[in-house]
C-alpha cells in the first residue's frame, strides 16, 4: 500500500509497504551528518531516498544509488512529486559502481547499509526487506570499495551501523586511507546497551577523533527525547 510522509524540511517521500520505510537510522544520520556547502553528494544503497529527501539542500547535489528496481522507481516518483531538480536517482549494483558513476565525483557520501552479515539477523518479511537489512547483495568491503570509489582526498563520509560491528567499519575505512573524524553512539533508553553507531570519516585526514555524547532516543518515561523531537519534529 502506498503512503506518504511528510518531512520536516517540507519534502514528501512516497512509500511503500513492500519496501523499507523511514526509520530512526536514516532520521539521525540525517542530522549527524555536516554536508558541506555546494556539494555533491551520494545517498549509497538509497531505497526509497528517505535519507537523500531527509538531507535535502537546494544548494546540494544528491544523486541516489539502489540495487532494486522497485524502490529506485518509487525514489523517482518522489523526486517527481516534489519538483526537485537537484535530486536523481541510479538504479544499479554499487559492485559496477565504476560503470555506474565516475571516479571521484562526489564531495559527501550517506550510507545505511544492511546492518547484518548474511543469514543473520531478524527474519525478513520478504527479498526487498531481506536485501536492505543482509549484506547479501554487497558486504561491507564492496560498500566501502564504493565509497573509495566516489571520494577523492578530502572527502566525507558518514554512516550508520551496528555497534557490534565497529571494528571492521573502522578498519575498513582505514585501509581505504579514511580517518574517523566523528563517532557516536544512539541508546534507545540511558540504561540499554547502543542499538546504533554514528560515524563520519574523511579521506587524507590526520588523527583527531571527536566522541560525542551518547544520543537518547527515549526519555525515563518512555515519550521520545527533546533531543529527538528537536531532529523529527513536524
Amino acid at each position: 500500500m502506498l503512503s506518504a510522509e511528510h518531512l520536516p524540511n517540507g519534502l514528501t517521500l512516497l512509500q511503500d509497504d513492500r519496501f523499507f520505510k523511514l526509520g530512526q537510522d536514516s532520521v539521525l544520520l540525517s542530522a549527524f551528518a555536516r554536508i558541506p556547502k555546494r556539494a555533491c553528494v551520494l545517498d549509497l544503497g538509497c531505497g526509497t531516498g528517505a535519507l537523500a529527501l531527509l538531507c535535502w539542500r537546494d544548494d546540494l547535489t544528491i544523486t541516489g544509488l539502489e540495487l532494486q528496481p522497485g524502490p529506485a522507481d518509487l525514489f523517482a516518483q518522489s523526486i517527481a512529486q516534489n519538483k526537485l531538480q537537484n535530486v536523481r536517482v541510479v538504479q544499479g549494483d554499487l559492485r559496477e559502481i565504476r560503470r555506474l558513476l565516475p571516479h571521484a565525483s562526489m564531495q559527501y557520501v550517506v550510507c545505511n547499509p544492511p546492518y547484518f552479515a548474511s543469514n543473520t539477523g531478524k527474519h525478513a518479511v520478504n527479498s526487498a526487506h531481506k536485501t536492505a537489512r543482509q549484506d547479501e547483495s554487497a558486504d561491507l568491503d564492496d560498500i566501502l570499495d564504493a565509497i573509495a570509489w566516489v571520494l577523492p582526498t578530502g572527502g566525507q563520509c558518514s554512516i550508520v551501523f551496528r555497534p557490534e560491528r565497529l571494528c571492521p567499519l573502522l578498519s575498513g575505512l582505514a585501509s581505504r586511507g579514511f580517518t574517523p573524524k566523528r563517532l557516536r553512539f544512539v541508546h534507545q533508553t540511558a540504561q540499554s546497551a547502543p542499538s546504533a553507531v554514528l560515524v563520519s570519516a574523511k579521506r587524507g585526514a590526520g588523527d583527531g577523533l571527536i566522541v560525542e555524547p551518547p544520543l537518547l532516543v527515549c526519555r525515563p518515561d518512555g515519550e521520545l527525547s527533546d533531543e529527538y523531537r528537536a531532529i523529527y519534529g513536524k
